[in-house]
C-alpha cells in the first residue's frame, strides 16, 4: 500500500514543477505568480507550500531540472567519446535544442537577467551551472591539448551563448549551422596551431 508521501504529494509536486517549468521558461520567472502556477497545476496553495516553501525554492527546482537535462547528454558524451567528438556531440545537442519547438533561449541566461543580485540563490545556481559547463568543455579541450584549453573553452561558451540568444530571434536552422561551423573551425584551429583559438583565423 502506498503512503500519502509516496503517492499523491509526489504526483502533485511533479505537476507543480512541470507547470512552473513551462511557464517560467516561456513567460519569464517574475511575470508568473504563485496563483497562476497553483491554478494551472490544479493543486492548492497548501500543497505547493508543502513541497516548496516559497517561489524561490520552486525556481531553484526548475533550474535544477534544466541543469540535469543538460548535464546528462554532456556527461555521457564526455565519458564515452574521444574529446573532440564529445565536443561535437555536445554542440549538436545544443543545435537540436535551438531548433526545438518553443525554444526561448537559454533558461540560465534568462534567469540571470531576472536575478542580477550576485548573492541571490538563483543567481548562484546560474553561475554554478555555467561553471560546470565551462569546466566540462575546458576539460575536454585539455585532453586534446592542455596549452590554450581555458581560452578555447571560453570561446566555445561565448559561441554557445550567442547561438542560444540568436536562435530565438532569427532562423534557428541557420543559427545552428553557423554555430556548428564555428565549433568545427575552433577545433580545427585548436588542434593544429598550438592552442590558438580564433575561429576566424
Amino acid at each position: 500500500m502506498r503512503t500519502e508521501t509516496e503517492g499523491r504529494p509526489s504526483e502533485a509536486r511533479s505537476r507543480l514543477l512541470d507547470t512552473a517549468t513551462r511557464l517560467f521558461y516561456t513567460e519569464g520567472i517574475h511575470s508568473v505568480g504563485i496563483d497562476r502556477i497553483v491554478g494551472e497545476a490544479q493543486v492548492t496553495r497548501a500543497t505547493l507550500y508543502r513541497h516548496f516553501p516559497g517561489k524561490e525554492e520552486l525556481v531553484l527546482a526548475y533550474l535544477g531540472g534544466v541543469d540535469r537535462a543538460i548535464r546528462a547528454p554532456a556527461e555521457e558524451a564526455a565519458a564515452g567519446l574521444p574529446p573532440a567528438e564529445a565536443i561535437l556531440a555536445i554542440s549538436r545537442s545544443i543545435a537540436q535544442g535551438i531548433q526545438s519547438e518553443g525554444f526561448r533561449g537559454c533558461a540560465f541566461l534568462n534567469a540571470a537577467a531576472e536575478y542580477p543580485d550576485p548573492e541571490s540563490p538563483v543567481r548562484k545556481a546560474v553561475i554554478a551551472h555555467r561553471q560546470w559547463f565551462l569546466d566540462t568543455v575546458t576539460g575536454l579541450l585539455a585532453q586534446i591539448r592542455e596549452d590554450g584549453a581555458e581560452p578555447a573553452g571560453r570561446h566555445f561558451v561565448m559561441m554557445r551563448d550567442g547561438a542560444m540568444a540568436a536562435g530565438c530571434l532569427f532562423d534557428p536552422e541557420l543559427i545552428s549551422d553557423t554555430f556548428l561551423h564555428g565549433v568545427e573551425r575552433l577545433l580545427e584551429v585548436y588542434t593544429t596551431s598550438g592552442g590558438t583559438t580564433s575561429a576566424g583565423a
